[in-house]
């Protein structure tokens, strides 16, 4: 229920969609003689537009997020289990072609695969089944494998957590498989920006892992500007950054995360 919700929430609360939904209010205020309402409406679509499109307000409000933890310096001598979290992929063309493509977050692979060199001992705990309600593919983890096995991973060292659709569902599932396949030091790898809610979640379910945030989006702290070179990559960052906040507004809320913006110990 609460996948469901979630994805249906979103579907109608991202920028894109509350655009385009301000343009059809306007249009129903017009059919009914509502003109200063309409006109309202209308310059609120433009705004909220323009300014995830044109400013950089997105890396202004994701970059909170990815400096919250740090890869760990010095890192671990030692590592047990590496927890890599889905969200990496696409699934369609991964499917249909029989290949690991990957999306803005392919990072989480990039970094998974070298740390599987610098810690051979370890195994790779791939976290992701199809996370798309009206998507059709493969499970994430079975996407993921076909790529390490590909840059030369050996398969015995490949474990597939492929069920979750969700971060909640991801440490779930995982925390059965650590039971039984990690004794010692866990790195967990995903996003900068989606570490926060993944480590209150971990924290919640009482799993210790060691946070290696990858796939950074903003280059540092910065005041708010206009940035007309590439308005989609800004709208894109926006909208990653609105929805990950509002994902830990809720999972605090539901109890579903330790405390609010978890921070290092």
């Amino acid at each position: 229920m609460f996948f469901t919700a979630s994805k249906l929430f979103w579907l109608l609360a991202q920028p894109v969609s509350m655009t385009l939904l301000l343009v059809f209010l306007a249009a129903i205020l017009v059919w009914f003689s509502r003109r200063r309402l309409a006109f309202a409406a209308l310059v609120l679509a433009f705004a909220l537009q323009g300014l995830m499109g044109f400013t950089n307000i997105g890396f202004m409000i994701i970059q909170p997020l990815e400096d919250r933890f740090a890869v760990p310096s010095p890192p671990p001598e030692q590592v047990d289990a590496i927890i890599m979290l889905g969200g990496a992929t696409m699934a369609r063309p991964s499917t249909a072609r029989g290949i690991t493509e990957l999306n803005d977050a392919g990072d989480r692979l990039v970094t998974t695969l070298w740390l599987a060199r610098q810690y051979p001992e370890a195994r790779l705990i791939l976290s992701g089944g199809a996370g798309a309600m009206f998507e059709d593919g493969e499970p994430e983890a079975v996407t993921a494998q076909r790529f390490f096995v590909a840059h030369g991973i050996a398969t015995e060292r490949l474990v597939l957590e492929d069920a979750s659709r969700n971060t909640e569902e991801n440490v779930a599932f995982t925390k059965q498989l650590l039971r039984v396949k990690a004794t010692g030091t866990t790195l967990l790898v995903t996003s900068a920006f989606h570490m926060p809610r993944s480590m209150g979640i971990f924290r919640k379910e009482g799993l210790d892992v060691v946070p290696w945030p990858t796939d950074f989006r903003s280059p540092g702290p910065q005041s708010l500007a206009l940035d007309f070179a590439n308005p989609v990559h800004n709208l894109n960052v926006s909208t990653v950054a609105i929805r990950e906040w509002i994902g830990l507004v809720v999972y605090s809320l539901s109890g579903r995360t330790s405390e609010f913006l978890p921070a290092p110990h």
